[in-house]
């Protein structure tokens, strides 16, 4: 099982790795597949609006996530009170076993912990397994959000109970 803990500096570069890895097979998706993996290639410039969580096994970091608190600036299709969670990402090869999982309900802790009743995310059909995983999660559809290099995304929230 993993180990899910707060991120510390020294591990950007992993970070930022597995960040690519993960996006890897969306390439050819994405119309400017350059431009946006300068972009996921720095996740670890998340840390500086939000806290970035990972999940480390046997000494390797195998997922992140980055949670953005409530009325921490976000982009404009967000609500400014919600808490989000942005650029779950999890390595191929350990996909499957709860990582994702793992984060995105720590995610949902620290919205409780800020007092958030609402927390959102976006993602893409293109994301095969983390959209069916939102959903069972309780996560439901709220609007579209902003095409992102070409690839269509939506906005899906969650209520949190008291």
């Amino acid at each position: 099982m993993p180990v899910v803990r707060e991120y510390l500096p020294n591990d950007s570069v992993q970070v930022n790795a597995l960040a690519l890895l993960a996006f890897e097979q969306f390439k050819d998706s994405y119309h400017d597949w350059l431009a946006f993996r300068a972009k996921i290639g720095n996740m670890s410039a998340l840390a500086d609006v939000g806290e970035i969580i990972v999940a480390e096994v046997e000494g390797q970091i195998v997922g992140a996530v980055a949670y953005v608190g409530p009325g921490v600036p976000k982009a404009e299709f967000f609500r400014p009170e919600w808490p989000i969670m942005r650029m779950l990402v999890v390595a191929p090869e350990a996909r499957g076993h709860g990582i994702g999982r793992a984060l995105a309900q720590d995610c949902l802790s620290r919205a409780k912990r800020d007092g958030a009743p609402v927390f959102a995310l976006h993602t893409s059909e293109l994301m095969q397994v983390a959209l069916p995983m939102y959903q069972r999660m309780g996560f439901k559809w709220w609007s579209t959000a902003p095409m992102i290099h070409g690839v269509k995304y939506d906005v899906y929230v969650k209520q949190l109970d008291g």
